[in-house]
């Protein structure tokens, strides 16, 4: 089964595996992600094709719904100390 190319959010058709996805950050895997619901909702494309930024899409999205969920985590840590309000330091569980 032949791969399509899969076009990463720079346009430089690049083929990204789900794998890479991890270290893209939100901006970039947003960004990506909806590029790739634009060309999906063009309707041009074969199904194999479909199917194959289906599965990026799915990789995309739970990269950025850890980004999100991290950064709301963060956001939770934050403390009031001596009147002043500190970021206290933050390590992800990586499931």
């Amino acid at each position: 089964m032949t791969r399509k190319k899969t076009t990463d959010a720079t346009g430089s058709g690049t083929a990204l595996s789900p794998v890479a996805v991890s270290g893209l950050d939100f901006e970039a895997a947003l960004a990506e992600l909806e590029a790739l619901v634009g060309r999906m909702e063009e309707g041009e494309m074969t199904l194999e094709q479909s199917l194959s930024d289906f599965e990026r899409g799915i990789a995309l999205t739970r990269t950025c719904q850890q980004a999100l969920t991290a950064a709301e985590q963060k956001v939770s840590l934050l403390v009031d100390k001596d009147g002043e309000t500190a970021l206290v330091d933050f390590t992800p569980d990586n499931d």
